[in-house]
């Protein structure tokens, strides 16, 4: 029987989602028994992908929601005990002291049978870490920065653990931990200290050894090393209660990086729109580009690189839902190998590959910045950009000479894994600019999902701003199935 998963802020569920897809052999090792998340759209998430897993062979109805041709209500009402039954197991609530008690009674009723063989996992909203983020307080009083209860969010974890005592837990935060502090007192180390107290053994999933035998930055996982098509550093913690100690072993790292291209490149080309929507039509498009001819000289060059008519080829700005046949993988390559994780041919087309609205302005700056990056490899900083097309705010001046914003406009690199996909993608794309200049446009929220290694049949519910936060505050779930491999061996002693 599947060993029972307890997700704590959940997100979207990209850690629960990579223990349920884990086999060995061909048997289902872990089952996602409660999720437990707070923000709307992406319990709304939860509960979706909660409603799949019970179906051996998912509905048609699943697609047509999917498609846009049915709702998520009309779809539960189709199929009402296993939307109650999906409800039991994803829930959305605020971890804190008020809802301790029920909180408590949906783990008691989770486990049932299976108190000693069960996995936590999940990790607390890491704003407050965020090395960003804090960059951003510098100007806050230090007091009212230390006040952040998002600091100490990691305390109901850590209250869950003491209680329940699950045998094996896993726990993601940023980066940032490593080097937060409130107080004077070093974040990370605090809550070492405090899962040793409770009983546990703290090991890292990338090198060897235990508690004080590891260094801070030895529990970081680099995504890129283990398959992910995406360069995202990720504090994951493995925690074993003392007495069940069987050695574990550590990720295996890949022998290649998979580069931007390999994950999204089998996608529909689409186009930006243009804001405003009223003015947005491919003619419209097409008349912003070729005012940026002058960029490249009279020729229409950048040290040598033409813009060719391929550039103004006619593209749509893509949609919800673009119908479409999925290509067959070329053989070896990494959509191939993991086709039956990614593609389901069932959808009929692409879900969620719809391009921003842009400003004419911003065309612009991602046509010269995708052509600066294919001729120089490597993206172009502010500093490289005609004086013309920096934008005229005073963040822009000074991220001229600051290396924290210089690269304010960023091109995802051919050939290279792509940057961090993180909760900002939902503010603008600029930090996202597709490597292809035909296609002058920011990544889609499937493409942001591919590059985390979603199934192309996840979906990401509410708005388009709320699928972006969502896909970036994610763990992915290819890392988390390799995770869950390690799991498994701790529990069955292998």
């Amino acid at each position: 029987m599947p060993i029972p998963v307890i997700d704590l802020f959940a997100g979207p569920g990209g850690l629960s989602e990579g223990f349920e897809g884990y086999r060995y052999g061909d048997d289902r090792v872990f089952r996602c028994a409660l999720s437990v998340e707070k923000e709307r759209f992406a319990h709304q998430t939860l509960l979706l992908r909660a409603f799949f897993r019970q179906f051996a062979k998912p509905p048609k109805e699943y697609y047509a929601h999917l498609r846009g041709e049915l709702s998520l209500r009309d779809l539960f009402s189709k199929y009402p005990r296993k939307h109650e039954k999906a409800k039991t197991t994803a829930v959305r609530l605020t971890l804190a002291r008020w809802n301790r008690k029920r909180i408590d009674r949906m783990v008691r009723k989770a486990l049932r049978g299976h108190e000693d063989n069960w996995v936590l996992i999940g990790g607390p909203p890491c704003q407050a870490y965020s090395l960003v983020g804090r960059a951003r307080r510098r100007k806050e009083r230090r007091r009212e920065f230390e006040k952040d209860g998002r600091h100490f969010l990691f305390k109901e974890y850590l209250r869950i653990v003491r209680k329940f005592r699950p045998p094996v837990f896993v726990m993601e935060n940023v980066k940032g931990l490593l080097s937060s502090s409130a107080k004077g007192v070093e974040i990370f180390e605090l809550m070492l200290k405090d899962f040793s107290a409770a009983g546990y053994t703290l090991h890292s999933f990338v090198k060897r050894g235990e508690g004080k035998q590891l260094e801070p930055i030895d529990y970081v996982i680099e995504a890129e090393r283990f398959g992910i098509p995406q360069s995202r550093h990720r504090v994951i913690l493995l925690g074993v209660r003392k007495g069940l100690e069987r050695g574990s072993r550590c990720l295996s790292e890949s022998k290649k990086r998979i580069p931007i291209q390999a994950a999204i490149g089998d996608l529909p080309d689409i186009r930006s729109h243009i804001s405003p929507p009223s003015r947005d039509s491919f003619q419209a498009w097409e008349r912003e580009l070729r005012r940026l001819r002058s960029v490249f000289g009279r020729n229409g060059r950048l040290r040598g690189r033409r813009i060719g008519r391929r550039v103004l080829r006619k593209l749509d700005g893509g949609a919800e839902f673009i119908p479409t046949k999925h290509n067959k993988p070329r053989k070896r390559s990494w959509l191939h190998r993991f086709k039956s994780w990614l593609i389901d041919r069932r959808i009929k087309g692409v879900t969620l590959h719809d391009a921003r609205h842009h400003m004419p302005t911003d065309l612009r700056r991602y046509l010269f910045a995708s052509h600066y990056a294919r001729v120089h490899r490597e993206s172009p900083r502010i500093a490289d950009f005609p004086w013309w097309l920096r934008p005229a705010h005073k963040n822009v001046r000074k991220a001229v000479k600051d290396s924290l914003f210089a690269d304010r406009f960023r091109v995802q690199m051919k050939g290279k894994p792509s940057s961090t996909v993180v909760a900002h993608i939902s503010k603008d794309g600029h930090y996202y600019i597709h490597y292809d200049p035909t296609q002058c446009r920011s990544l889609t929220v499937r493409e942001a999902a591919r590059l985390q290694t979603f199934p192309d049949n996840y979906y990401f519910e509410g708005a388009r701003t709320a699928q972006y936060q969502q896909v970036g505050n994610a763990v992915p779930p290819l890392l988390a199935r390799q995770i869950a491999a390690i799991v498994r061996g701790i529990l069955a002693g292998a």
